[in-house]
């Protein structure tokens, strides 16, 4: 455990317990005196991205805050110039971060000098799914028909398209590859939105891309999806007829955090704003349609819950990453 885990628990129960308090406005000791820098470690167009500037309407929308919400997006390194950027801004509670699994994959793939715990956990807002995708003009009408076909193919004659290098989509094609036997030719892109689109183009056989990312393809008739790697369907509607993908006969399991984190060294009445924040936004209509059009997972946590389950997903990826071979040298 690093030094400073205990400390950051007690900050995150303080944040916890403080919010319990600020039903009467006197207890809300704190709110934004400037713009609200909100950080996404990933390119435009991809899951991360579209939340940010979906929460960033609803903040408008609605008047949630007095301040404005910028979205900024810092991809470079794999997302590790913006997890640096908000490590460096320590005591600065004017900036936010929503995170996905880079938060666990890039300092494990690239070395770079940060972990999650040099930052301040606010809440995981939801899971994100990840979705087998094919284009609709394909012969594969179901995931285990894809997968023989891998399987009794050569190596490297199916193409995958994902999201960066040594992250999340390249992490569950090696996974894909194991259980099929073959190797697949992965196809980095800089975003989601970019990824979709090769797959509608033709020039890639597959992709793992996350709901939200594919979904106007898959309604506009353009992409399939053949399984949902969640140990669960999907119970929205127009995607519970998505079998889960070891359910499938393709055994991946696979979901990765959308949640907000926080410069180092921020107060606890500070944390407890954005806490605040984000219970409204998850409050309105227009995120509850949100989360069932990118059919998200809705687990939410904050406190110790989240503390620990930081924990144990940062040394599965670990786990992962090393069978790989994506770990730092």
């Amino acid at each position: 455990m690093f030094k400073h885990a205990l400390p950051l628990r007690s900050a995150i129960a303080a944040a916890c317990a403080l919010l319990g308090l600020a039903a009467s406005p006197a207890a809300q000791a704190w709110e934004p005196a400037k713009p609200v820098e909100f950080i996404v470690p990933a390119g435009t167009g991809g899951g991360a991205d579209q939340m940010a500037r979906f929460i960033q309407g609803v903040v408008a929308k609605h008047s949630l805050m007095k301040q404005p919400l910028v979205v900024v997006n810092k991809s470079g390194g794999a997302g590790a110039e913006g997890f640096l950027a908000v490590k460096g801004d320590k005591g600065d509670p004017h900036k936010i971060i929503i995170t996905l699994s880079n938060l666990f994959t890039t300092p494990l793939a690239t070395g770079v000098p940060f972990n999650w715990r040099d930052l301040t956990p606010v809440q995981m807002l939801a899971l994100d799914q990840f979705v087998l995708w094919v284009n609709a003009e394909a012969p594969y009408k179901t995931a285990k028909e894809y997968f023989e076909a891998v399987k009794k193919g050569d190596n490297n004659a199916f193409k995958m398209a994902g999201t960066g290098s040594k992250q999340e989509d390249q992490i569950i094609t090696v996974m894909f590859e194991k259980a099929a036997g073959k190797k697949v030719t992965y196809v980095p892109f800089k975003g989601g939105g970019d990824v979709a689109v090769q797959l509608v183009g033709g020039h890639v056989n597959s992709t793992v891309n996350n709901p939200i990312e594919a979904e106007s393809h898959w309604k506009g008739g353009k992409l399939r999806p053949l399984c949902v790697m969640d140990k669960q369907a999907l119970p929205y509607e127009g995607w519970k007829a998505i079998p889960t993908c070891s359910s499938a006969g393709v055994p991946i399991e696979y979901v990765m955090l959308r949640g907000i984190f926080m410069p180092p060294g921020v107060k606890p009445d500070e944390v407890a704003y954005y806490l605040d924040l984000f219970k409204r936004i998850r409050e309105t209509a227009e995120w509850k349609e949100f989360m069932e059009k990118g059919a998200f997972n809705q687990t939410a946590l904050t406190g110790e819950a989240f503390f620990d389950w930081l924990g144990k997903n940062e040394q599965m990826h670990r786990v992962l990453m090393k069978e790989a071979g994506f770990l730092a040298k």
